[in-house]
């Protein structure tokens, strides 16, 4: 059994070496899909704030739906993206390596989701315990970053890093607003969504998309 298993795994393992040039591929799409829909939905969310004070987008319950379903609709968009890849190079889409990944940044993603509906679910929700939300979905998400970034290219584990450390500083400005002068409106969490989620991800996706150009053109 145990050499079964340990048979198994290097066959992972040089699976994903022989395939780290198409990973590195289709993750600048995948990157540049996930900022942009970040950043359209929190400019949309800040905006319509901005202008209408009754938005329904600054309630707190409202907050969490609205970016619990940009997140799933990312999430969708960028298993569609890995499964055009693996048609266009006559590749099995729900491969051993996939699975991998999957379950490697399940934990995290079930986390963040249980997270959000328990702070939807109450009819009321303080806009400062909205607040908190952010730091934590990102570091979340870094954790399932640096998670798959063990079946992935160096980089999303790098990637991931930095999306932890940025929840850091984020929690330790949300805790000393809690005890000051307060958080500003909520609309402002969205712009924060956006800017994290969204300018990471696009930030990221342009640099692969360039580097793997030149790499391409070499």
């Amino acid at each position: 059994m145990a050499q079964e298993w340990a048979t198994e795994h290097l066959q992972v393992i040089r699976t994903l070496m022989e395939r780290s040039a198409i990973y590195r591929r289709a993750l600048a799409p995948i990157m540049l899909l996930t900022g942009s829909l970040g950043l359209l939905a929190g400019l949309t969310g800040f905006t319509e704030g901005e202008w209408s004070r009754m938005s329904k987008l600054s309630h707190p319950r409202f907050f969490v739906l609205y970016w619990l379903g940009v997140g799933l609709i990312a999430v969708a968009g960028a298993y569609l993206l890995v499964r055009r890849q693996a048609l266009r190079d006559a590749e099995p889409f729900w491969s051993l390596p996939t699975r991998r990944v999957t379950s490697a940044i399940l934990p995290a993603f079930v986390v963040g989701l249980v997270v959000g509906l328990v702070a939807a679910l109450p009819r009321w929700r303080e806009p400062l315990q909205i607040w908190w939300l952010p730091p934590v979905w990102m570091a979340l998400y870094g954790c399932a970053l640096h998670a798959a970034g063990f079946f992935m290219p160096r980089g999303i584990r790098l990637f991931g890093w930095l999306f932890a450390l940025v929840a850091c500083v984020f929690l330790v400005f949300v805790n000393q607003r809690s005890y000051g002068a307060g958080m500003p409106p909520l609309h402002w969490a969205h712009g924060v969504m956006g800017g994290g989620f969204g300018g990471l991800h696009l930030a990221y996706g342009v640099y692969l998309y360039f580097t793997e150009k030149r790499k391409n053109e070499a």
